[in-house]
């Protein structure tokens, strides 16, 4: 009997050993770079929730894409923040995204709908992310010849909307755009919070790589400039 109690609990252990290392990296599973998540958690763009958890496939919302710009991209900062706030029917002063939606309409990175709707709950494509981190990161203007030869290497890339292409081809060049085994950028499935932290990631090691601005030295005695 001793040898069968040991026996079903060595079963028992071994069947939940998946679901101990699923709730120990829950970002294994979105092939998301566990590290990505580390890096953006660090700095505080993208937090855990309550349980200690990140979940990269949980999907993104317009209010969580605003709050989570005006972190990485500091927008709380700019000047345009100083302007009255907007009426908007759908974010009261009481919703919990209400000074970032302000600050991201504000500042131009995100737009309303008409009747000055901003609709926060609503789920986010990757090609609406993604132009959405290219406003804030400064979208580069390539002509429309160089945004097909950028694009070309990825099978999907006819499916990309118009409006968001040079967008898309921006953050392509910059290196910051996961993609799947076939390297198709998939604009139109719905972004996740993976997704975001991996883009967040690249851009947050770009920053690290800046060089920092050379002191003049100071010369004694030197003649001022005229």
């Amino acid at each position: 009997m001793r040898h069968l109690s040991i026996t079903l609990s060595l079963v028992a252990l071994l069947q939940n050993l998946p679901a101990i290392a699923q709730a120990q990296v829950p970002e294994a599973t979105s092939g998301i770079p566990s590290d990505s998540i580390q890096q953006v958690v660090a700095v505080k763009w993208m937090t855990n929730f309550s349980d200690g958890n990140f979940y990269p496939e949980r999907l993104v919302s317009r209010a969580e894409l605003a709050s989570i710009m005006v972190k990485a991209f500091r927008l709380d900062k700019r000047q345009d923040v100083n302007k009255e706030n907007l009426a908007i029917p759908d974010v009261p002063r009481s919703h919990w995204a209400f000074n970032d939606i302000q600050t991201v309409l504000k500042t131009d990175i995100m737009k309303g709908y008409r009747g000055n709707q901003f609709f926060p709950n609503q789920k986010v494509t990757r090609a609406e992310a993604l132009a959405i981190f290219a406003q804030a990161y400064g979208v580069f203007q390539f002509p429309d010849d160089a945004v097909d030869e950028i694009l070309a290497a990825h099978p999907d890339e006819k499916s990309i909307p118009s409006w968001a292409r040079k967008a898309i081809a921006t953050v392509v060049t910059e290196g910051f755009l996961n993609t799947d085994a076939q390297n198709n950028i998939s604009p139109l499935r719905p972004v996740t919070r993976g997704d975001m932290a991996y883009v967040l990631s690249k851009y947050l090691q770009r920053q690290k790589q800046q060089p920092e601005t050379p002191e003049v030295p100071i010369i004694p005695n030197s003649q001022p400039s005229p």
